[in-house]
């Protein structure tokens, strides 16, 4: 109860997931009741139930996807009531009719074009055999009935706010650039201090595993949020940005710093294991590295702010510049401190190896 409660508070104080998904379900309720107003109440349709069922269903969660999902409900509809109408006026019978056409309509589900609706071939179906004597007229009045719920649903969902997410999805990069930011920082702080054993190294590796699933669910957020302005009327009128090139970078940045991340933080858990036979990087050379890290969590953060909305672009190209000169400097170091030890030898050329190809991807996208 007490989830439901913030939830309901959040949606009140403002923008947001919850707030969206209560407008979603207002205009769904809204889709059904003008449905049935209109077909069960004025018109007195003989299958009015059909119209509010299918508005209801179809009020999706962007615009597009209610209108390629309707398309594909009404076929789905259509094929399983002409083939239980057939089938129920040859047999007379209910029982032998679901049993002759409800594998056919399950079959016919399963067809890739009619996608996720598939299943509503057998709703249909069951609907004429199951609602008393079938026949034709009866059949043809749930198909009109289905159109026009269909129509009512895309309607309501298109023209009462129809539904964006790029706030959404700026929200969701954002917060992956700031975890990106937050373990490399951690990381940092440990390598300068000198204080970090095997157990704090396996908690900063697994922040970096979770990372990647965070930059998953920013691709997804992203795609979602381009499916939000298709066929949708608020895109015309230029108050909505479209996401263009600069969500592609930013996604093409964050998978660089996960990989960067976990192979860091992997680098560092293996030298902290009690059991590996290389010591750990010399304290000099892991505050160089621990620098290093602080200027690509800033370089990162800098990032994410100047593709959002944030005029930091001069500051952006100093951090990027800044980040190349204590690159250059680290190498310098790890090959003056280079030792014949295999060992020592991977270890530095793995961390050596992760600080350039972040470095040159940040370089590349915010140069």
């Amino acid at each position: 109860m007490s989830a439901a409660v913030r939830a309901a508070r959040r949606a009140l104080a403002g923008p947001g997931r919850e707030r969206d998904l209560a407008v979603q379900a207002v205009k769904a309720a809204l889709a059904a009741w003008v449905a049935w107003a209109v077909a069960g109440w004025w018109l007195r349709a003989p299958v009015a139930f059909v119209a509010p069922w299918v508005a209801v269903v179809l009020v999706e969660s962007t615009v597009y996807r209610s209108i390629a999902h309707g398309l594909q409900q009404l076929a789905a509809i259509a094929a399983g009531t002409v083939a239980a109408t057939a089938v129920g006026l040859v047999l007379h019978s209910t029982v032998a009719a679901m049993a002759v056409v409800l594998p056919l309509v399950m079959l016919l589900g399963q067809w890739r074009r009619l996608g996720s609706q598939g299943i509503y071939a057998a709703t249909g179906a069951l609907f004429v055999l199951t609602n008393g004597s079938v026949t034709v007229a009866t059949s043809a009045a749930r198909l009109a009935e289905a159109l026009f719920g269909a129509v009512v649903g895309i309607a309501v969902n298109a023209l009462v706010r129809p539904p964006l997410y790029l706030r959404d999805t700026r929200a969701v990069l954002r917060d992956a650039t700031e975890e990106a930011h937050d373990i490399l920082r951690a990381v940092a702080d440990g390598l300068a201090s000198g204080h970090w054993d095997a157990e704090e190294a396996d908690a900063w590796h697994q922040r970096a595993l979770r990372l990647q699933r965070l930059v998953e669910q920013a691709r997804s957020a992203v795609e979602w949020g381009r499916e939000s302005l298709r066929a949708n009327p608020r895109r015309r009128t230029g108050a909505v940005p479209r996401p263009g090139k600069g969500y592609d970078d930013a996604l093409l940045v964050l998978d660089y710093a996960a990989v960067h991340t976990a192979e860091v933080t992997r680098t560092v858990l293996e030298a902290a294991a009690e059991d590996r036979p290389a010591p750990r990087p010399h304290p000099g050379l892991a505050r160089r590295y621990a620098e290093f890290l602080c200027r690509t969590a800033r370089a990162l953060r800098l990032y994410s702010h100047s593709r959002f909305g944030d005029e930091c672009e001069d500051e952006l190209r100093e951090a990027v510049a800044e980040l190349r000169g204590a690159l250059k400097e680290l190498r310098r170091d790890l090959v003056r401190s280079m030792t014949d030890d295999p060992d020592e030898v991977a270890t530095y050329g793995a961390l050596l190896t992760q600080a350039h190809r972040l470095a040159d991807q940040l370089a590349v996208s915010g140069g």
